[in-house]
């Protein structure tokens, strides 16, 4: 299906800047593109706008035209496979099974055909779990897998990922990768996939199209060309390039004392006494001063312990602690430090945790409460008793290191996946806890952000603030770690 687009932009509503702009495009059946481009450069909005997913009517405003296989793409959006950033959008059935068979079933595939078309799409995306397994037991990455099988069974003729391994582990990753090139190379359908991790996809791909921070066309071409002739100017719009590294680790201070520690710490998921825990006698300490990593593959239980070790999930049994900590707002004698201690982690009251402790979870939209990135990160301080001038303080200044501050009349939800992210961070920080708990805090980030962020938070690691993390990017775990425990079918194997 040939993609055309001839000065074709798209503003979404309320926002004054245009998410893509003045768009000349042709890519032609078959062909298999990487789009790329810096975090909010719009590569999202094209692509759902290619998917025949974006009302103008109710969205926003529009101009030019765009066409996919000759029509608008909404009349062939039936021939169109799209993976969302967000695997949590796409998900619409209790079982994973059911999930796949909707596609179809919406089509009218007649149900003798839809079973073995379910099965053969999870067996091509190595999807671990069969039809009868629970969609609410999924980890992030196996919701991204499971979505992938669903867009795999309706066998579209273009296919579309935005951002698709991002939550996964290597081994996941390149599955679905894998899985991807089997299916263009038995369907002939065409590919625009969205990361901006590029070296795994280069060997999977034929062009390279690279959008500009404005929206516009800042590069087209073979890859190698694309590569060595724009290298600089990618460089200086924050877009990754192959080969690129992170920093060299800088040297943090000596461990602190510590500030949280999980003694036997298991959780069961409500429902599913028989089956095995989903983290089982987790032992572990958080020290003032250092970073550290959480590892381990996809369903391992890694962002299930980072909520129990937040005190957003109540554990089965074990506990977990906060000590040395100041509760802010209340005496910090050792009458008050025991009186906490009597008390369960996840039973403290919600303003008294958030002092503490600051979470970024794997879905940033689960933590945004607003309708406006400003009163996004101007909540916690308010809540906390902040004047109204260190409240503009703390905004201003995070708005200005994550790169968000000409967002910041925008809806959080009108985001892009990596200013999603980067929002989500901010509204952990914005309450100055002593204490960070971050799962994939670099997901959607082009070269310059994820930079920021790491300078972010290992100014907070010196600083006196105890860092945990949950991670898939080696690179960052590199550059910020300190100490690096893995999991492993929810035990800590070192």
């Amino acid at each position: 299906m040939r993609i055309r687009a001839r000065g074709w932009r798209f503003r979404y509503a309320g926002r004054s800047e245009w998410a893509v702009r003045d768009l000349d495009l042709d890519i032609e059946p078959g062909e298999r593109v990487l789009l790329a481009g810096p975090s909010g450069a719009g590569k999202s909005t094209l692509l759902t706008a290619i998917a025949g997913l974006l009302d103008p009517d109710q969205a926003g405003e529009t101009a030019g035209s765009l066409t996919v296989g000759g029509e608008p793409p909404a009349a062939v959006r039936h021939r169109i496979g799209l993976v969302f950033q967000d695997p949590e959008t796409q998900l619409v059935m209790a079982r994973c099974g059911d999930d796949v068979a909707f596609g179809l079933e919406n089509l009218g595939v007649p149900t003798d055909v839809i079973w073995p078309r379910v099965d053969a799409a999870l067996d091509l995306t190595g999807f671990p779990y069969g039809r009868d397994h629970p969609t609410g037991r999924l980890s992030g990455g196996e919701k991204q897998r499971l979505v992938l099988s669903g867009v795999m069974a309706l066998d579209p003729d273009l296919l579309l990922l935005d951002e698709p391994t991002a939550n996964l582990d290597p081994e996941g990753a390149a599955l679905v990768r894998e899985a991807v090139d089997r299916a263009l190379a038995a369907t002939g359908a065409g590919l625009l996939v969205v990361d901006h991790r590029v070296d795994d996809w280069l060997p999977l791909v034929n062009r390279v199209i690279v959008l500009d921070q404005g929206g516009s066309l800042l590069a087209d071409g073979e890859p190698t060309q694309i590569y060595q002739s724009y290298a600089d100017a990618l460089q200086a719009a924050g877009v990754w390039l192959p080969g690129s590294s992170g920093p060299v680790r800088r040297a943090s201070k000596p461990a602190g004392p510590t500030v949280l520690f999980a003694e036997d710490l298991t959780y069961t998921y409500p429902g599913h006494t028989d089956r095995p825990p989903a983290v089982s006698d987790i032992r572990l300490e958080l020290q003032a001063n250092q970073a550290l990593a959480i590892t381990g593959p996809n369903g391992s239980g890694k962002s299930t312990l980072a909520l129990l070790l937040a005190g957003l999930l109540p554990p089965t049994s074990g506990r977990v602690d906060v000590t040395n900590v100041p509760d802010i707002g209340s005496a910090d004698t050792p009458a008050a430090r025991l009186s906490r201690r009597r008390r369960p982690l996840h039973r403290l009251p919600a303003r008294q945790l958030v002092r503490m402790i600051g979470t970024v979870f794997q879905d940033p939209e689960h933590q945004f409460l607003t309708q406006r990135v400003y009163d996004e990160l101007a909540l916690g301080p308010r809540v906390m008793g902040r004047s109204p001038d260190e409240v503009s303080r703390i905004v201003d200044e995070l708005l200005q290191r994550l790169h968000l501050s000409h967002l910041a009349d925008a809806n959080p939800f009108t985001l892009s996946g990596g200013e999603k992210r980067r929002l989500s961070v901010a509204t952990a920080l914005a309450t100055g806890p002593a204490i960070l708990l971050l799962d994939e805090p670099t997901f959607g980030q082009d070269l310059r952000t994820w930079l920021e962020l790491i300078e972010l938070l290992a100014e907070l690691r010196d600083a006196g603030h105890a860092i945990g993390f949950v991670s898939h990017d080696p690179q960052f775990v590199a550059a910020l770690a300190d100490r690096t425990v893995e999991l492993k079918a929810g035990r800590l194997v070192a």
